[in-house]
């Protein structure tokens, strides 16, 4: 490839409210209005604030910024946590299925994400293969954090789960962690959008914690991780966690040393951490190869167009060529190769079909 892309590695997708079942608001699992005004759950509503949430209006903006490709990862309101096991099947089923349609509709735009309940680990396993064999998609998304079948919230990095990592391993999937659902297990007050700008960065840092802990980048060498928004927490905290181990070993028997981890070529970040300070630190704590453009549109806390925060798609790299922080081959990388090599390893096979999907 000599002509390097645009590739946005955090992308998401709404169905347009006639695609969604009517069982999925009949039951208050997830549904958008008529006017497309506002996403909805069971006592919970949230504003559409683009138009780009749905497909042909995202097309529309991602002609305008020149973004040749996006991931699209699936809705954090359907990690399915706190549903009937019947229910949580339908709507996961859904999502995958609409993630799916997307991909096979739009292969030069658009790579999909699927999703799991890892509270039932045979059940997943069952739809990893479902996924994967028959939907032809590569990417698995994960919570930070999961409700178990008796009500106890986990880290998705608990060894309960290692037969979803053994099979992601032997199937060489991307694995994107995002987090959400940090109101229904932390006992604070949800006011002034503090799970969205505080908790969830500090539910990456501790699905990272135990990803470390557990050696799971050495165990399942197969599996290439990314953690959503920088895994931002857990870079400023990477020295207070081996000053940590190496004080209380007893506290980490049998575990692996955090430092082991660091910059590994299986454990991505994408650059979502909104200013040029904490990118830096990414890319000097990681290493620029691991990290890659995501732009976690169109949510507001995404890298979108706004006159009030004169922002636009891109610019935080932008702004970290100007400052030196990032070189030419490291911008270049990170909208292209990066996301690429998280998607598709060492496969090179998979690479370049994937390259001809977009440029046909």
């Amino acid at each position: 490839m000599s002509k390097k892309l645009r590739i946005n590695g955090h992308s998401h997708l709404l169905p347009y409210p006639e695609q969604i079942p009517d069982f999925m608001r009949e039951k208050g699992i997830f549904w958008v209005d008529p006017e497309r005004k506002n996403m909805l759950q069971k006592d919970w509503s949230r504003p559409v604030t683009d138009s780009s949430f749905f497909l042909d209006e995202k097309l529309e903006w991602m002609d305008k910024y020149k973004i040749d490709h996006a991931v699209i990862l699936n809705l954090s309101q359907l990690y399915g946590n706190g549903l009937r096991l019947e229910e949580m099947k339908q709507a996961l089923r859904f999502q995958n299925d609409f993630n799916a349609k997307v991909q096979h509709d739009h292969p030069s735009k658009f790579t999909s994400g699927f999703v799991v309940h890892p509270g039932f680990v045979r059940g997943a396993l069952w739809e990893i293969e479902r996924c994967v064999k028959v939907l032809g998609m590569k990417l698995l998304c994960l919570p930070t954090h999961y409700m178990d079948t008796i009500g106890t919230w986990r880290c998705i990095f608990d060894e309960e789960n290692e037969p979803i990592f053994e099979l992601a391993s032997e199937l060489n999937l991307a694995v994107e962690i995002h987090p959400y659902d940090g109101e229904k297990f932390i006992k604070l007050q949800n006011t002034s959008w503090r799970f969205h700008l505080i908790w969830m960065l500090a539910q990456c840092a501790d699905a990272y914690h135990f990803l470390t802990l557990n050696g799971y980048a050495f165990k399942y060498p197969g599996m290439r991780i990314c953690f959503a928004h920088g895994g931002q927490l857990a870079q400023m905290n990477l020295g207070r966690r081996i000053q940590g181990f190496d004080g209380r070993p007893d506290l980490f028997e049998g575990k692996t040393h955090p430092r082991k981890s660091v910059g590994h070529p299986n454990i991505f970040f994408d650059t979502l951490v909104h200013d040029t300070g904490s990118l830096k630190l990414l890319v000097e704590n990681q290493g620029a190869k691991q990290v890659l453009m995501g732009l976690d549109d169109p949510y507001p806390l995404g890298e979108m167009d706004s006159e009030k925060q004169s922002s636009y798609p891109g610019k935080i790299l932008d702004l970290a060529m100007d400052r030196k922080i990032i070189s030419q081959e490291d911008y270049d990388g990170m909208w292209d190769e990066h996301v690429v090599r998280w998607l598709f390893g060492d496969n090179d096979t998979a690479k370049k079909e994937f390259y001809n999907r977009i440029t046909g």
